[in-house]
């Protein structure tokens, strides 16, 4: 198995107002479909999958938001690739060794995209990131 391919398809960033207090902020991830393609790439007794994604950022008080949508393109065996459509198809579920390594590519791709995108409006990062503090103990 292996991630064959990953772009943006859509890349909304919107800041309603400045943030007066500590802000609430919640980021979520939804698979909205999965898709057998023809990539050109996959080698014999391959096939390839396009899974389209929505990645979102809230901050509460409405202060403003990010969604990123996109697709990765997965590549793996015949046998693998139709079971995942099979359960796709069935009850929208993938198999979740595949699940967790496309989900960990589309947080890892779409929260450091946001983190560009929100300093460019004035919105707080949507991860915590790394601060020093006055008076830490140095070793």
């Amino acid at each position: 198995m292996a991630i064959a391919g990953f772009n943006f398809s859509r890349i909304l960033v919107e800041r309603k107002s400045y943030p007066k207090e500590k802000v609430n902020i919640s980021s979520n991830v939804n698979i909205n479909d999965i898709k057998e393609v023809d990539v050109g790439i996959s080698s014999k007794g391959q096939k390839s999958l396009k899974f389209s994604f929505e990645f979102t950022v809230g901050y509460d008080s409405d202060i403003g938001s990010v969604s990123l949508m996109g697709e990765l393109t997965y590549i793996d065996s015949e046998d693998k690739i139709k079971k995942i459509l099979d359960g796709w198809n069935k009850d929208k579920r993938a198999p979740k060794e595949v699940m967790t390594e496309v989900l960990n590519t589309i947080l890892a791709r779409s929260n450091v995209e946001a983190i560009f995108l929100t300093r460019e409006v004035n919105l707080p990062p949507p991860i915590p990131l790394p601060r020093v503090r006055e008076g830490a103990k140095q070793e």
